[in-house]
């Protein structure tokens, strides 16, 4: 896992808490929330079982997000497979908080409104730990609370062909938006534009590339979203995805129940989800 600080969020007989997880993956449960351990995040002995040990907890999102705001085509890559240019300005939509999914949970493919085109994205997740507006880039990264990995999950027909020309219908449906699994902090991300990111569907690699390739950085989306705008603690970014998304592939290679996706995120660990249908 490396040395890093991962801050996770867990249940335990009915109650959400917060703990730092070691090495070993044995979680040490947070009295104080998970600002004040990102905040001394470098003071922290990451062996030191410095709290009760938290025995039986499922793993949830690391966090339940007051708003997620979403940018599009924003890899070079990625706009170039998808035959786009590269935008002028981040393009913007939203998920519901609905959409969220805990690491280990099911991915549901929609079958009440059916798609039989629902893609992975990888995204670097980012998470604002302070209320924000009008920030300017260069003090963007001093709002942000830490870092996760997302999968944009989408259905590309609805995103496409039958969401009225948005793609909000395509992209929020319940459990597309998996969390997960911990929130590192940027004492150990100083650059969240240096990251390894990749997708692996049972097995196979399916996306491989780097953040570096982000068309609109971490500090520059910030900075756009604030403007005008407030952002409340616990807002996630989900940043964009790479090129490598399976509608963009010849065939196409859409999830399909039985399939497990693993999304991974340098210095982050790993997210992964099971797929299953709506039953």
């Amino acid at each position: 896992m490396g040395r890093v600080m991962r801050i996770v969020r867990y249940q335990r007989n009915g109650a959400i808490g917060y703990g730092r997880q070691r090495a070993g993956g044995s979680i040490v449960a947070i009295d104080d929330g998970p600002a004040a351990a990102a905040g001394r995040a470098w003071e922290v002995d990451l062996d030191a079982a410095d709290g009760p040990i938290v025995e039986d907890a499922t793993l949830l999102a690391p966090v339940a997000p007051a708003g997620l705001l979403c940018i599009g085509l924003n890899y070079r890559r990625h706009a170039e497979e998808s035959g786009a240019d590269v935008p002028e300005h981040p393009i913007v939509f939203m998920k519901l908080p609905s959409a969220v999914q805990h690491p280990g949970a099911d991915i549901v493919l929609p079958r009440r409104l059916r798609s039989d085109q629902v893609d992975y994205e990888a995204e670097l997740a980012v998470v604002i730990g302070r209320r924000c507006r009008n920030v300017g880039r260069e003090q963007a990264l001093d709002y942000v609370l830490g870092y996760t990995c997302g999968n944009d999950v989408s259905a590309r027909d609805w995103q496409i062909r039958w969401g009225g020309g948005q793609w909000c219908r395509g992209k929020t449906f319940d459990t597309f938006c998996p969390l997960g699994p911990a929130l590192v902090t940027p004492h150990d991300i100083p650059d969240p534009n240096a990251l390894a990111i990749k997708t692996v569907i049972d097995g196979q690699t399916m996306q491989d590339w780097t953040t570096r390739d982000m068309i609109f950085d971490v500090p520059a989306l910030i900075a756009f979203l604030s403007g005008s705008t407030t952002l409340e603690p616990g807002t996630v970014i989900m940043t964009g995805t790479p090129h490598g998304v399976g509608g963009a592939r010849t065939p196409p290679r859409f999830l399909q129940p039985g399939d497990t996706v693993t999304i991974e995120i340098e210095s982050i660990g790993a997210l992964t989800n099971p797929v299953v249908a709506e039953s």
